[in-house]
């Protein structure tokens, strides 16, 4: 039996659980109040809580089941940086269950040192603290396997769909990911990845024109990666574009940054300015998603 341990984020299971989220987010620092109210008042727009958690737990026991019925023993679990449950609670479970080979998949396709890095850093300094001799291998850069790409052009289509024809002709796709520190990816493949992967996908839907952009960049003086989504939109609309399509290619799962920074925000600002702003949905645990990572994960333990 081997342990099948995604990695996530995290968020808070409710308004309760934010402040102590972010805590942990800021390495022990407490929030402001302020910052606490504005980020409870994001938080209560899409439901009171992050639906990240709950997905990811989902998306576990997809691919478990899947896996399992093409022969193999995998038990799954869940590991959070920043929410319940963490990775370090997730590692003693997985040990009390006897279990000492551990897959662990980091549920973001691009590699930097502040995603896939950060999981396999932390999940190193907990192994090494624990203890006990447990076997952990690493799931990173699938971020061109075919069926990761299939399953986003399979939520681009389902959205073009709800444009007339006369409107499909006019849309402009934008593919967004998380925006990190520019000083954080020097020398690394996070962008890189990002556009091999977006270069592959629209190949099918040529030729809608299409832009990379990033968002929900953080605080701080230094400079982030971009354009970032609102300069996007703010030129779009300059060139009076009116249909956009925002494609979170980053994000595999809804959380705030989906359902807050795109849904909200985004869509506000793209409204005040005359222009119908949809959104792919979350690749989440479709079909497509959950078969993908069933044959990513595969190659890894057949190679």
């Amino acid at each position: 039996m081997k342990a099948l341990l995604l990695l996530a984020f995290g968020g808070p299971r409710s308004l309760d659980e934010v402040e102590p989220f972010l805590t942990r987010l800021f390495r022990g620092r407490k929030p402001s109040s302020e910052q606490l109210e504005r980020i409870k008042e994001r938080y209560g727009l899409i439901g009171g809580r992050s639906p990240l958690p709950e997905i990811t737990l989902k998306q576990a026991r997809a691919l478990e089941e899947r896996l399992n019925s093409k022969g193999y023993r995998f038990t799954s679990y869940v590991g959070m940086r920043y929410g319940h449950p963490l990775i370090e609670e997730t590692l003693k479970e997985i040990l009390r269950d006897g279990i000492r080979e551990v897959i662990a998949l980091p549920m973001a396709p691009f590699r930097s040192s502040a995603s896939t890095g950060a999981y396999i850093e932390e999940v190193n300094h907990i192994r090494k603290n624990i203890g006990e001799k447990i076997e952990i291998s690493f799931v990173v850069g699938w971020h061109l396997h075919p069926l990761f790409l299939e399953a986003i052009r399979e939520k681009i289509e389902e959205r073009l769909a709800q444009f007339t024809p006369e409107e499909r002709k006019r849309v402009h796709l934008v593919f967004s990911a998380h925006s990190l520190p520019k000083s954080l990816v020097e020398g690394e493949p996070y962008v890189k990845d990002i556009g091999e992967s977006v270069k592959e996908v629209v190949k099918k839907f040529e030729p809608l024109p299409w832009h990379i952009a990033f968002q929900s960049r953080g605080m701080g003086p230094e400079e982030w990666l971009g354009p970032d989504v609102e300069s996007i939109l703010v030129e779009l609309s300059r060139q009076k574009v009116r249909e956009i399509l925002i494609v979170p290619i980053g994000f595999v799962a809804d959380h705030i940054e989906v359902l807050y920074d795109i849904d909200v925000l985004y869509r506000g600002k793209a409204e005040s300015k005359g222009m119908v702003l949809r959104r792919t949905k979350s690749l989440n645990f479709s079909e497509k998603f959950i078969e993908a990572l069933s044959k990513i994960v595969e190659e890894h333990v057949t190679k």
